[in-house]
């Protein structure tokens, strides 16, 4: 039997993880295979969406990615340091996200990045920005989507919910 390959209409699971070029850490990965219906509910970006077109189950893909081209370049004037008396108790600790909004209202997401006795320093750049990074794609499986997952664009959880996939942060 011919393995199938990925193209629109099918139905993909697959795996990912993005490893830092240079320092080897995982970045992020899933968890669980994530499934979709190529063509019909893009998850990935188009750049990866493209890659994956013509690959069949078991291939392992490594699209290296310059995170400067999806976050823009780092800007320095979103790190800001303050005393630690100005900061709550709860937003002391490295790796706490702080929203706070500009002079428009709008939200912004800042990463306490140090913790020291006399200050807290924030970092609003993406953390991604500023690397270079290999995302690895795995693919699960490839094959026809049940009438449920086509009527619903993706895989469908036990319950016939749409089911989104779960990622985790590692930092």
């Amino acid at each position: 039997m011919m393995a199938m390959v990925i193209e629109d209409g099918k139905f993909v699971e697959l795996t990912y993880k993005v490893i830092d070029k240079k320092t080897k850490d995982v970045l992020s990965e899933v968890e669980f295979p994530l499934g979709y219906i190529h063509g019909i509910s893009e998850i990935l970006s188009p750049e990866v969406t493209a890659e994956l077109v013509g690959q069949v189950q078991g291939d392992v893909i490594e699209l290296p990615i310059n995170c400067d081209e999806i976050y823009g370049p780092r800007d320095e004037s979103l790190v800001f340091t303050d005393h630690i008396g100005n900061v709550p108790e709860e937003y002391r600790k490295v790796g706490t996200t702080v929203t706070m909004e500009n002079e428009q209202g709008e939200p912004k997401d800042f990463v306490v990045i140090r913790v020291d006795e006399k200050s807290v320093t924030v970092d609003g750049n993406n953390p991604m920005c500023g690397r270079a990074v290999i995302f690895i794609l795995q693919v699960i499986t490839v094959r026809e989507p049940t009438d449920e997952e086509a009527a619903a664009g993706g895989s469908i959880d036990a319950d016939g919910v749409l089911d989104m996939p779960n990622t985790r942060k590692i930092h």
